[in-house]
């Protein structure tokens, strides 16, 4: 039997666990930039080939640049509201399940999710994130879009690693045991 594909979480939140400020505002992570430190990020999408993120995760990123910075991966954008692809963008409205399920049993490198909060709470209900990487910003926000969401089923995790960094950034990678 293949193994199967993986489905990782790779997310920066506050110290409080929200993900953005309630306006959708993620200038709280200017507090971490660093000229030349991106925190593993490249290391990390250079194993991936598949990404999938929620709409209003989407729809901020294209507020935010130009192009859209997966270009060269297949992307699944999660909608309630079909629309057409764009490239290698499709816009996903169908079972999420059978989406992830049919991804992992394909052959190919790592699946990226890139967010949001809404589609986190549903891949962690229905058990399909295998591995957590999460970047913690050194500042508490006190209110915002929450990173994990209540209605969502308790999760043994396993600590692979953690690394601080000089700008006061600690990211943890868990796995689903």
């Amino acid at each position: 039997m293949q193994n199967q594909r993986k489905l990782v979480l790779y997310i920066a939140m506050s110290l409080d666990g929200y993900i953005a400020t309630k306006g959708d505002d993620l200038s709280f992570l200017s507090v971490v930039e660093k000229e030349g430190e991106d925190y593993g990020y490249q290391a990390f999408t250079d194993t991936v080939d598949t990404v999938i993120l929620g709409r209003k995760t989407y729809d901020k990123v294209m507020t935010l640049v130009d192009t859209f910075p997966h270009v060269d991966k297949e992307t699944y954008v999660i909608t309630r509201t079909p629309k057409p692809s764009a490239g290698k963008i499709q816009f996903y409205s169908g079972d999420l399940k059978d989406l992830v399920f049919g991804l992992k049993n394909k052959p190919g490198r790592l699946i990226f999710c890139d967010g949001g909060a809404e589609l986190v709470t549903e891949l962690l209900k229905l058990d399909l994130i295998d591995e957590l990487i999460i970047s913690v910003i050194p500042v508490l926000l006190g209110d915002g879009i929450s990173l994990f969401n209540p209605g969502r089923p308790e999760r043994k995790l396993k600590l692979l690693s953690s690394k601080a960094y000089e700008s006061g950034l600690v990211q943890v990678h868990y796995v689903k045991m």
